[in-house]
């Protein structure tokens, strides 16, 4: 086998958090190029037309205007940014102008690396080529199933598996520069079946692996969902509790709509610090609330704000672990914000209908 048995995550290489934090660039920024998706997953709140339709979100695709200018707003900090992730609610091919928007952040200078993850149900050829010469970096795709009636009952989707297989073996044959990885949760195959997967894709791909369920999206029960009980790390390692969420210190979220979330799990749009259609990225980086609820972090207080008081992602996921350096922090962060912090914490105040897509 060709690909080495290996998560998604990078390990190896980060730079120790408590050893930069304030920062004045973000290293990752999530944008999101379709808040819908074609599978209907019970594992993730997309997948749940109803749920999704009470949260009142937008469901579409990112206008490529809006794109340019959240990669022309990155101008404004001192230095690019280490990621792109091109992803978060939906499934990112759903964007007919995903090829475009990769070649206009890679030429744009500001975005160092650039990320996507997709269930794969969109990528042929056609679609692929452009992307890959636009030059995105890493292709994460998630597999559902080794077989169409899996996938049918998993995702409620008319899977064409084979021709799935084929997209892989072509992409990988194709890829150039850009890193493949495939994943498929355990819960889904067979015992029998995770060596037919390591066989089906294992020469396909730079990386391989097999990952559990984890509880990782706020106030969605994946348990209750799925019916599986999840009793490991979502990388099959023991379940770690993690009470200060790092990705808020290092990373934000655009969604298709342009309105920005503090966190990539913010499914429900509880979580929300600006509007890119009216502020420049920086700013709201910067902003009042996002500043509010980094403090809460660091105060100690994550389990106050009742959607960051309920996620699984920092027990189950392998986050940075800055805990122990909160209180050396906590001065740093507040001399960094000055009077910029909001009295009012996201997710903790009374939620307004948000303001309709232009």
């Amino acid at each position: 086998m060709k690909a080495k048995i290996k998560p998604r995550i990078n390990l190896e290489g980060r730079t120790p958090l408590q050893d930069v934090i304030p920062l004045n660039t973000p290293f990752v920024v999530f944008v999101d190029p379709a808040s819908a998706c074609n599978f209907k997953c019970p594992f993730c709140p997309t997948g749940h037309r109803n749920l999704i339709d009470e949260t009142g979100r937008f469901q579409g695709a990112m206008k490529l205007d809006l794109f340019k200018k959240i990669i022309d707003d990155l101008s404004e900090f001192d230095k690019p940014i280490k990621v792109l992730r091109m992803y978060k609610d939906g499934e990112p091919f759903l964007n007919r102008n995903l090829a475009k928007m990769i070649a206009y952040a890679k030429q744009s200078g500001r975005v160092e690396y650039i990320d996507t993850t997709t269930n794969g149900s969109l990528m042929t050829p056609e679609r692929l080529a452009p992307v890959l010469e636009a030059g995105l970096d890493k292709i994460n795709i998630s597999v559902d199933g080794m077989n169409v009636e899996q996938y049918k009952r998993f995702t409620g989707f008319d899977f064409d598996f084979e021709a799935f297989v084929s997209n892989v073996k072509w992409l990988y044959a194709n890829k150039g520069n850009c890193e493949i990885v495939v994943k498929i949760p355990r819960e889904l195959i067979t015992e029998e079946q995770c060596q037919e997967f390591y066989d089906t894709f294992g020469d396909h791909c730079d990386r391989i692996f097999i990952e559990n369920f984890a509880p990782c999206w706020p106030e969605f029960d994946v348990e209750a969902h799925t019916g599986f009980e999840i009793k490991e790390g979502i990388y099959q390692q023991p379940v770690t509790p993690t009470d200060t969420c790092p990705y808020i210190f290092y990373a934000m979220s655009v969604n298709a709509d342009g309105l920005v979330s503090s966190c990539f799990l913010d499914w429900g749009r509880k979580l929300l610090i600006g509007d890119v259609r009216k502020q420049s990225v920086k700013a709201i980086w910067n902003s009042g609330e996002m500043n509010a609820l980094r403090r809460l972090h660091l105060e100690g207080k994550r389990c106050q704000n009742p959607v960051c008081g309920s996620c699984g992602q920092l027990s189950h996921c392998l986050p940075d672990n800055i805990d122990a350096y909160r209180d050396e922090l906590l001065p740093k962060f507040l001399a960094h914000a000055g009077d910029n912090i909001s009295p009012d914490v996201p997710g903790m105040t009374a939620r307004k209908r948000m303001p309709e897509p232009v």
